[in-house]
């Protein structure tokens, strides 16, 4: 693996962490009627490479589930950042 791939490998693991984090965070706080996590800062964690996180989160916690964006946008992000990377590695 090279330098970058490294790099890619590091954020990618790291934004998914977060996304799970906070959709669990999200959750908890629905639960509790708290202050809630802007759900454009939680499909915008998707786009930027969260989407297995994010998608993770959604089934684990069953949060956002029934939410029509986020039924589309997460599966979508998901398919293309495994096709980006299915292309990286060929």
């Amino acid at each position: 693996m090279n330098e970058i791939g490294l790099y890619l490998f590091l954020y990618l693991f790291v934004i998914n962490v977060l996304a799970f984090d906070l959709y669990a965070v999200d959750k908890r706080r629905a639960v509790y009627d708290k202050w809630r996590i802007p759900e454009m800062l939680l499909l915008l964690l998707a786009v930027i490479g969260g989407a297995y996180g994010a998608g993770a989160g959604m089934l684990l916690f069953r949060h956002k589930v029934h939410r029509l964006p986020f039924q589309i946008i997460v599966p979508v992000c998901f398919v293309i950042w495994m096709a980006f990377l299915i292309y990286l590695c060929v």
